[in-house]
């Protein structure tokens, strides 16, 4: 253990003298040039002053503060429970975990310069919230974690579902049972900035669209695309009812689209899976109450929200490096999709 008086003597002045230095002690009177020999011995001896241990030991047992920031309204989340058990699955981590210092941030109330002043510790980000925006706030990049996006994965952690794998798998599915002509409805995703929204085309549409010209079966006018919502589902299928020549069986980007695209079905007296099959993703748990039960690719949502948890504590931890966790995805095959041979 490195003492006063070790630095004393290699700095050639009193041990008092040291202590006053390190110490900050204003009314001492010494050169410059023995406060800078003074100061350069101690760190070349990896000298800590009492205060700073103590410092040190403080913020070691500090619990960190923990924000979950939303790129969804309370609107929106209620209307696609997927994110809203991204988000239970972190509240329920954090609060295992003793992080009982979490505070929640919907987008439409993000202000950089305001949580800045929160003396934020970590932040994870639920949606597709632009870059820039996040540079903003007064914390390093290895404390942030981006669930179900992934902007820079050499930069930031992120846990995320392979959404064109979960396609392919459907219209694999829908191939094998003798399905060709197959339509499409699904949203378009909204990355989040101050500038304004920005919609993209999604990458559930993108696998379907690409598996389907590869097959030389894609058509333009069997491709419904809104939003995300049951409303939507509901609206879009409407369209392709009033187009007529429907399509023998539809890929639906998510689970409330699928009910929502169900009882418009129902409502025109087309019957499901017996006149048209309908598969989707999410799981969400109202899927196996829709009537009928949804064909669907189950995502582990809620284990997404406790994978990121774990990943900014590990970073706490001292990880440097950045990892990008990609959860698995299966089929669930029930009542939506009729098993017969599409002739």
């Amino acid at each position: 253990m490195v003492r006063l008086k070790d630095i004393a003597a290699l700095a050639e002045v009193s041990s008092s003298t040291v202590s006053r230095v390190l110490n900050n002690d204003e009314t001492i009177s010494v050169s410059e040039e023995t406060r800078k020999r003074i100061l350069q011995t101690a760190k070349e001896l990896n000298y800590q002053t009492i205060q700073a241990r103590r410092k040190k030991q403080k913020s070691k047992n500090k619990v960190p503060s923990v924000a979950i920031l939303l790129f969804h309204s309370m609107e929106e989340e209620l209307n696609d429970p997927y994110f809203h058990s991204i988000r239970l699955g972190i509240e329920s981590e954090c609060n295992r975990r003793g992080l009982n210092n979490v505070e929640l941030i919907r987008y439409e109330n993000f202000n950089p310069r305001k949580t800045n002043d929160n003396d934020l510790d970590g932040l994870i980000i639920v949606g597709k919230v632009d870059e820039e925006e996040v540079s903003k706030l007064n914390l390093s990049k290895d404390n942030i974690v981006y669930i179900d996006y992934s902007p820079k994965h050499s930069k930031y952690d992120s846990v995320i579902v392979d959404l064109a794998e979960a396609t392919n798998v459907l219209i694999e599915y829908l191939f094998r049972n003798g399905f060709k002509e197959i339509g499409y409805i699904g949203g378009e995703p909204e990355t989040y900035s101050e500038q304004g929204n920005t919609t993209f085309e999604d990458k559930r549409y993108l696998a379907f669209k690409s598996r389907m010209k590869q097959e030389g079966l894609y058509d333009r006018n069997n491709v419904f695309i809104g939003k995300f919502s049951m409303t939507e589902g509901y609206r879009l299928m409407n369209v392709a009812l009033k187009k007529g020549n429907l399509p023998k069986a539809f890929v639906v980007a998510s689970d409330p689209l699928a009910i929502g695209a169900i009882r418009a079905l129902k409502e025109a007296g087309v019957k499901v899976p017996d006149d048209v099959s309908i598969v989707s993703v999410d799981d969400i748990e109202m899927a196996k109450f829709a009537s009928p039960p949804l064909t669907t690719i189950s995502i582990p949502s809620e284990d997404m929200g406790r994978i990121a948890v774990k990943m900014l504590l590990d970073r706490f931890e001292g990880r440097k490096i950045p990892l990008k966790v990609t959860v698995p995805s299966k089929l669930v095959i029930r009542e939506s999709c009729g098993s017969h041979l599409n002739n």
